[in-house]
């Protein structure tokens, strides 16, 4: 190494400056692998330094991989799954990310050290999965959990910056959504008249609830002398074990006034179910969900999914997503002229700009109804 010049003072034996300016800082790390290994940091100052050796102390405390020149990625990765990642995201979130990392990171990437980690291994990467016949939104997606990743690394001082944002990624064609029009959403539900799940389609045509916000709907949280529905948790299942975890967002946590139909169909149900439960004697299970099977265990979502395909089969309407319906609500509020914040609010969506980028196609309508409208006022 080049002539160094140490600074001294308290706490300082292990960050000087050389020759050349620059400053080093070093730090003994125990590796995963049991053994201790030294790794410097440099900076144009020794704050900079400092600061560095700060972040990767806190690292080492959290359990968190710290960096050396020889540490690969997949290491730094199943640190960061397990300790950064498992305990702040829901179960279902945790499997996709491990996914991912499993399936179409660490093959390809996670033998590089992170701290050699370039962008053109990134793009290399980025150019293979799309070789391979992978979607532009599986890719996106694996390049978003690589980012994700590399933003801890980065603001634990494990890597000097994120290269994951400086690779272009493919370009994904947004899917057309498939929302219902009036006169089909009528006859939808016009059909729906004495199927069990009579409510359960309702409730998503009107309100415009996620499948998990429905199905995880508890009748307490159906308050029918304010007429209003409160979401307050979504059904999940994962490992063959059903749960009830927190909404999608802290706005998914809201509450919704219903409309007649809501009303009506909801105490349709209530009493149907209650029929149910003397049927089924002993085997039911009181869950106190809304929607429920006839012994009263958790609805299975692709049974939800294909009774559903199946009525809009017997319907005469096009072949639909369930989540389409969710798009059904919102177009139809549009339509009404209800205001995109009200909509918003309704959906649980985390901002404004969400609802109006996703619903853009209604918008040119509603913009030609309101030059009508100014026409009728101004002019009479």
């Amino acid at each position: 190494m080049a002539g160094k010049r140490r600074a001294r003072g308290a706490g300082e034996g292990n960050i000087y400056r050389r020759d050349d300016g620059r400053w080093v800082g070093r730090l003994s790390d125990r590796h995963p692998d049991g053994r201790r290994r030294r790794v410097c940091v440099y900076g144009k100052t020794r704050s900079e330094v400092v600061e560095a050796l700060r972040k990767r102390l806190e690292a080492q405390q959290q359990g968190m991989v710290v960096s050396s020149g020889r540490t690969a990625l997949r290491q730094f990765l199943e640190s960061w799954l397990e300790e950064s990642v498992k305990p702040k995201v829901r179960v279902r979130t945790y499997a996709s990310y491990e996914q991912v990392v499993r399936l179409h990171i660490r093959p390809r990437l996670g033998h590089i050290p992170l701290s050699r980690l370039a962008p053109q291994h990134v793009q290399a990467w980025m150019n293979e999965l799309v070789a391979g016949g992978l979607s532009a939104r599986t890719c996106l997606y694996a390049r978003a959990v690589l980012r994700a990743s590399l933003s801890t690394a980065l603001r634990w001082g494990l890597v000097s910056r994120n290269v994951a944002t400086l690779v272009d990624a493919p370009r994904a064609i947004r899917q057309e959504i498939a929302p219902l029009d009036p006169d089909q959403a009528r006859s939808l539900l016009a059909s729906l008249q004495g199927h069990r799940l009579q409510a359960l389609f309702t409730v998503a045509v009107a309100l415009g609830l996620r499948q998990g916000e429905a199905l995880g709907l508890r009748w307490d949280s159906v308050d029918f002398d304010g007429r209003a529905l409160h979401v307050r948790a979504a059904l999940q299942r994962t490992k063959r074990q059903w749960q009830l975890v927190e909404p999608k967002s802290a706005r998914s946590r809201r509450s919704i006034p219903m409309p007649d139909v809501v009303v009506e169909a909801l105490r349709a149900h209530r009493t149907r179910q209650f029929r149910e439960r003397l049927l089924a004697g002993e085997k039911w299970r009181d869950t106190g969900l809304v929607f429920v099977t006839r012994t009263g265990t958790p609805l299975e979502s692709r049974n939800v999914t294909r009774t559903f395909q199946n009525l809009l089969k017997r319907a005469g309407l096009p072949r639909i997503r369930f989540h389409d319906l969710r798009h059904t609500a919102a177009t139809l509020l549009l339509a009404q002229g209800v205001d995109p914040r009200t909509i918003m609010e309704t959906l649980g969506h985390s901002q404004i700009s969400l609802t109006l980028n996703t619903y853009s196609h209604v918008l040119p309508v509603l913009k030609r109804d309101a030059a009508d409208r100014m026409n009728e006022l101004l002019v009479g």
